[in-house]
């Protein structure tokens, strides 16, 4: 009877566990590879072109993929007692925690590309820490858990996108650029007790697979299936750009805010909070779009309202500093981007094959942002070249290949309905 009673107790515990850990993934994301560190480059007087070559410091967030073999393969040094999830977990949490801080204390307007590096180490831990959240979420819940503990760790990243995004921001003020840094850093010990408080599943009793078969595994046996479907080319060039007018305008906000007059707050409480609701907005209508007109006609419609919001920022820049059109365009905006996010995750799971349906998805994602971070560092120089209405006219003329192609491939090869309900990606 009391072990009866227990289990619900225990049960409770995991998926609190997997709160925490998501909302410790998501601290370190806005500070590096989001609007804090692009507005503290801002108003460190960086160059656009400078702060446009930040989205490269997203590739690591994309790259995972390439070294998450050996955090399942070999054994964390000195906490290898502790088992291997939480073991490497308490060996990079603090490091994180310590790489924020560090990140916090230097200085862009004297040494940018100092602050860039450490940025850089803090993408690279950060994305170390979410392929072992992701092992462990899998490994200690149940199969018919596993949906509820993804919620919980998709929930507690986004409250951490709020804590660390629009708080950093909010407590700059106070307490400068390092102890603003140093309060995100603290939020990394939710993580850290998280980890503590979390039990490690049993190992298995399979021998260890070698970091070559791994790999193999999980990206060439994937990516070769992928290629021999028909049009995998064109089916691939639009997963690259259709995205690409939204991150290429994404990564000029901060700066194109500030040369308006909007102040640090606005961006907090505008851009990134009520940001934040309008994407979650946009990304539970979407799933309802997606169910009413099926994926095909979905993709196209909230394609093209993704594409046309840019034009939300040409009407801002002509408007000047105007705060109800900064919310207009802060909502239209978002609410569009989660639409479209909605159904391009759902066509992205209609493309995987039954065999590798995880990894070929996890693949295909990651390769979908690796063009937005590349392709995207050049959006400071074409922005201080073309001026602020032409750079945005510019991203939403950059949807338009993407669009041909996607029509294109919805006349060759319609997906499957009805589709797959997925979880819209972060």
């Amino acid at each position: 009877m009391a072990g009866s009673r227990a289990m619900p107790l225990l049960r409770q515990r995991r998926f609190l566990v997997l709160l925490a850990l998501g909302f410790s993934a998501g601290v370190p994301l806005p500070l590096v590879a989001g609007q804090v560190l692009r507005q503290w480059f801002t108003e460190s007087g960086i160059s656009l072109t400078d702060i446009g070559l930040t989205a490269l410091i997203g590739l690591a967030y994309s790259l995972k993929f390439l070294w998450s073999p050996a955090l399942d393969t070999v054994a964390p040094p000195f906490l290898s007692r502790l088992g291997r999830r939480r073991g490497w977990l308490l060996l990079i949490q603090p490091l994180l925690i310590l790489a924020i801080l560090a990140t916090g204390f230097s200085n862009p307007a004297t040494g940018p590309l100092g602050t860039a590096a450490l940025a850089a180490f803090v993408a690279f831990l950060s994305a170390s820490q979410d392929i072992v959240v992701d092992a462990h979420r899998i490994e200690i819940l149940e199969e018919e858990e596993q949906g509820y503990g993804l919620a919980c760790y998709i929930w507690g990243y986004r409250l951490a996108l709020l804590a660390s995004g629009g708080g950093t921001l909010w407590l700059v003020g106070a307490l400068g650029w390092g102890g603003a840094y140093a309060y995100a850093a603290a939020l990394m010990l939710v993580g850290v007790a998280a980890t503590l408080a979390s039990r490690e599943a049993p190992a298995p009793v399979t021998p260890p697979v070698p970091w070559s078969t791994r790999l193999n595994t999980s990206v060439v046996q994937p990516f070769a299936d992928f290629m021999r479907r028909p049009l995998w080319l064109a089916i691939l060039l639009f997963i690259a750009l259709f995205k690409l007018g939204e991150a290429l305008a994404g990564i000029m906000t901060t700066p194109f805010y500030r040369s308006l007059g909007f102040t640090r707050e606005d961006v907090a409480a505008v851009a990134t909070v009520f940001g934040l609701f309008a994407t979650l907005g946009g990304a539970l209508a979407g799933g309802w779009v997606v169910a009413r007109l099926g994926t095909a006609k979905a993709l196209v419609f909230t394609g093209l309202g993704q594409m046309l919001s840019n034009l939300m920022y040409v009407a801002l820049a002509h408007a000047g500093h105007d705060y109800p059109m900064l919310w207009a365009q802060v909502g239209i905006e978002n609410f569009t981007d989660g639409l479209a996010d909605a159904a391009f995750v759902t066509y992205l799971s209609s493309l995987t094959s039954r065999a590798f349906t995880a990894t070929q998805y996890a693949l295909l994602s990651s390769l979908a942002a690796v063009p937005l971070r590349t392709l995207g560092a050049s959006s400071g120089w074409l922005a201080e070249s073309l001026g602020w209405p032409g750079f945005f006219l510019m991203t939403t003329a950059a949807a338009l290949p993407a669009m041909a192609i996607m029509v294109f491939l919805l006349w060759r090869l319609p997906p499957p309905e009805p589709a797959r309900a997925v979880e819209p990606v972060l």
